[in-house]
This record gives C-alpha cells, structure tokens and sequence, in this order.
C-alpha cells in the first residue's frame, strides 16, 4: 500500500476544517463562496481556522466568481491577499490565471508563485479552461507549480478520468495531479484505480439544517432562486472517513 495518499477537503467554515481535521484529512483548502467555485477567504476566517483546527491550511486567491482573465487591479489584490495570508499562517496558496486565448497567464501565475515563497503552490480548476493541458502542465512544472487540481477537463473528475489518467502518466512525478470535482465515497475508489493518483480533492458535504425558528421564506438574500436561505454545508466526519477507508482498503489489496 502506498502511504503518501494524501487527502483535501475543500472547505469554507471553521466548523469544517474541525471536522475534517478529526475525520483523518491531511490539509484542506480555505475558499468563501463555494456556490461561485471559491474565492479569496476573509482574513478572519484564515486566522480563526488556523486557530481551532489542527491541519494544514492551503488558502485559494481568487479575488471574484466567474473567469480567470484577471485585469491589472486584480493582479494586485491577489497578490496582497498571498503576503495576508502568509502572515495568518497559511501552510499552501492555490491560485492560477489565464489569458484570453485559454492559456496560462504566465507573466501572473510566475508572479503568484514568487509572492508565495516556500509555500507550495496549487494551480486550479482554472486548469480545466486551458485550450492545451499538457503544455499548460509543462509550463505550470517549469514555473515551479507543486500540483495541480483537476477534473481531468471535464464536469467531474469521474466523468475525466481518462484525461486524468494521461495527466499523471505524463506527468511523470514532476508535479503532483489532484483529482477535484464531485469525488465521494461511492466513486474515490474508482478514481484513484484508475488514475493513478497519489492526491484528492472532495468537500465531503452535508446539508445541515438553520437553527432559525423565524423564517422568511419569500425573500432569498443573494437574489438567486435556487440557492438555500435555510441550510447550512458543511464537511462531514463520517463522509471523509468513508472516503479515506475507500481509498486505502483498495490499495491495501494491491
């Protein structure tokens, strides 16, 4: 069995990495808006997490929802959210940038990953709109890119693994590929088999409902149908367990 399987859990609460921590993950990434595909967390809610949760804390800078084109004024907000983080503590940055053709913005993403130091540095999902991946990957491993998060250029990770599976061939130890994007216990298995991952990406999810015993149900606060006024997410203990046990039992058999 390989032991240098790693585990993160996608979060953006306190309550989360304390459950993930206690479920046995090995990191997890620190976003706000998830519903938006994450951005830059709050420097409180950085502070706070590294305060009452006993895991490495990789923080996303993304400074809006949307694309990854980022204009000049957001270049410079990215980079001054890597030095808050930095001085919060944060043990990782995830980051990343494009240009209007589908390729890496490499004059930017160089940038981030200089501003991050010695902390490793994830490229994300930003990946998944990249016109080339394996030239986009050959580039991110020469600017000195850590690892890469993925769906293997598709919805989910499941639905990409055969691009995943080509990923981590070709990358050849040079950079770590992590599969993200709709992995749960029921399929993590499957992925890891076949991709040949050493790393995984998942938020382990439940829906929780609101303790408010008033509730207005006329109103949704971001303007958005859809999106619940009344449930609270966050990662479960139990979820990432299974996850992990799902992953080390079929590798234990190798």
């Amino acid at each position: 069995m390989n032991n240098n399987y790693r585990f993160e859990i996608c979060i953006d609460s306190v309550q989360s990495a304390i459950n993930a921590a206690e479920a046995g993950a090995h990191r997890v990434e620190l976003c706000d808006n998830l519903f938006e595909g994450g951005t830059t967390p709050s420097a409180g809610m950085i502070r706070t997490v590294k305060k009452n949760a006993a895991i490495k804390v990789f923080v996303i800078i993304r400074p809006r929802g949307g694309d990854f084109l980022f204009s000049s004024h957001e270049a410079e907000v990215m980079m001054e959210d890597i030095s808050i983080a930095k001085d919060l503590g944060a043990d990782g940055i995830v980051s990343g940038a494009l240009t209007d053709e589908g390729e890496i913005d490499l004059i930017l993403t160089e940038k981030l990953i200089k501003q991050s130091g010695d902390l490793p540095f994830t490229f994300h999902r930003a990946f998944d709109m990249c016109k080339n991946p394996h030239k986009s990957m050959n580039q991110l491993i020469d600017l000195g890119a850590s690892r890469i998060l993925t769906s293997g250029l598709k919805q989910t990770a499941e639905e990409g693994l055969d691009n995943l599976q080509q990923l981590v061939e070709n990358a050849s130890n040079r950079i770590i590929i992590m599969p993200g994007s709709g992995i749960k216990p029921n399929n993590i298995a499957l992925i890891a088999a076949k991709s040949k991952a050493s790393e995984f990406h998942f938020s382990g999810r439940k829906t929780f409902p609101s303790k408010m015993k008033f509730k207005n149900d006329s109103i949704n606060m971001g303007g958005i149908e859809g999106v619940p006024e009344f449930s609270l997410f966050y990662s479960d203990k139990e979820t990432i367990r299974q996850a992990i046990r799902k992953v080390t039992n079929i590798l234990s058999k190798e």
